[in-house]
This record gives C-alpha cells, sequence and structure tokens, in this order.
C-alpha cells in the first residue's frame, strides 16, 4: 500500500475528516484492517493516528476496541464555553489585522452562503470553513492551533444545530454581523457578535440534545 506523500493527507487527518464529515460517529467502532484498506494506507500509520487521536480524546476505549468518542452534557458547556472565547478574540483580532482581500472573503462566504438555507448539510461545510477563515484572519498562530483543536473535539457531534427550524437563516445572519464588524475595523463589535453567535448555536444543541432524549 502507498504511504503519504507530500501534499497527501496522513492517516490521522483522514480519520479525522471522516468523523468530521460524519462517516464515523460517536459510539462507532474504528477498526485498523477496516480504516486501512478505507483509505488505501498501511496499518502502522493508522495505529499511530488511532494512539494520536486517544490521546486527543476524540476516540475512547470499549473494552479493547476504540470508539469515536461522545460528549455529555457538561463536556459540551465546557466545550462552548471555551469556543466562545476563543473565537471572540479570534474575531476581536481579525478586526484589527485583516488584509482587506480575506474580509472580502468572509463577505462573499456570507453571501454565498444564503443561497444554501435549504441545505444544511452543505451549510455545515462552508460554516466550518468561514469560522476557519475567521481564525486564520487573526493572524495569531497560537490562537489559530488552540481553535483547531476546539473544533476537532467539535466533530463530536453527531448532528448540526444548522438543521434546526430557522437555524440556518439566523446563523447566516449572525455570521454578516460578525463580518460587518469586522469590515467596520471594530474589535469590540466583533468579539461581541461571534460570542452571541456561539450562544445561539448552543442555546440549539440543547434544544436538539433535550429533544432527542425526549424521544429515547
Amino acid at each position: 500500500m502507498n504511504e503519504t506523500k507530500p501534499g497527501q493527507k496522513d492517516a490521522y487527518e483522514l480519520i479525522l475528516d471522516a468523523i468530521d464529515v460524519g462517516v464515523y460517529r460517536p459510539g462507532d467502532r474504528l477498526v485498523e484492517s477496516e480504516l486501512a484498506d478505507r483509505f488505501g494506507v498501511s496499518r502502522t500509520p493508522i495505529r499511530e493516528a488511532l494512539q494520536r487521536l486517544e490521546t486527543q480524546r476524540l476516540l475512547a476505549r470499549d473494552g479493547r476496541s476504540l470508539i469515536v468518542a461522545s460528549l455529555n452534557h457538561n463536556q459540551l458547556a465546557e466545550l462552548y464555553a471555551v469556543r466562545a472565547e476563543l473565537e471572540a478574540l479570534a474575531a476581536r483580532l481579525a478586526a484589527q489585522h485583516a488584509a482587506p482581500e480575506e474580509i472580502k472573503v468572509l463577505r462573499d462566504m456570507v453571501d454565498e452562503d444564503k443561497g444554501r438555507l435549504d441545505n444544511p448539510e452543505e451549510l455545515a461545510r462552508t460554516n466550518r470553513r468561514f469560522h476557519k477563515q475567521l481564525h486564520l484572519a487573526s493572524h495569531n498562530r497560537y490562537l489559530v492551533q488552540q481553535l483547531d483543536m476546539v473544533h476537532r473535539t467539535m466533530a463530536l457531534l453527531a448532528t448540526t444545530s444548522l438543521a434546526a427550524e430557522g437555524r440556518a437563516e439566523n446563523a447566516v445572519g449572525e455570521h454578516e454581523a460578525i463580518v460587518q464588524a469586522i469590515e467596520a475595523r471594530d474589535g469590540d463589535a466583533a468579539g461581541a457578535a461571534l460570542r452571541a453567535h456561539i450562544s445561539q448555536a448552543f442555546e440549539t444543541r440543547l434544544k436538539l440534545d433535550a429533544a432527542a432524549s425526549d424521544r429515547r
């Protein structure tokens, strides 16, 4: 089997991407041989990737097996609290440091997402790209690294909150408010808009989880 070549994703990134897009969901068992066959790599890099993901608590032990981890209520609250503060900081820094071209990209992303309101799965993908672009616009490599870890953990949420009724339109409107503040170079407003956006996303997530519990 071929090993990773320059420019190709390694086993860790391949497994992480598969979790992120829902190929593997919380509770699913990950088997070395099956992953090696799926991604066309040998079992050694798969084994190393699984160990790394377990260390990051994205995978958990179930007996002798490794499964995709899940988040309990307290972990979810902690995750959103950290995400709100870090992303608010990214928005404030973006208002100060983003190049005009970077702001234009954020603006274009929001405008394009207005045409995706009836497609929550596609909107979830572009939502991740929007937030990643915002992180990069902060021009702070250490903050970007921390936010990468936060968003890797977000992959453990089995469903997107954008599927909730009315959430897609509201989320795009919230993104627009963030971009408007960055365009105005108003760091305080950008941070406040970002924090409000994450608060609304968390509230929606809690409602979805409560509804799912009622159906069990």
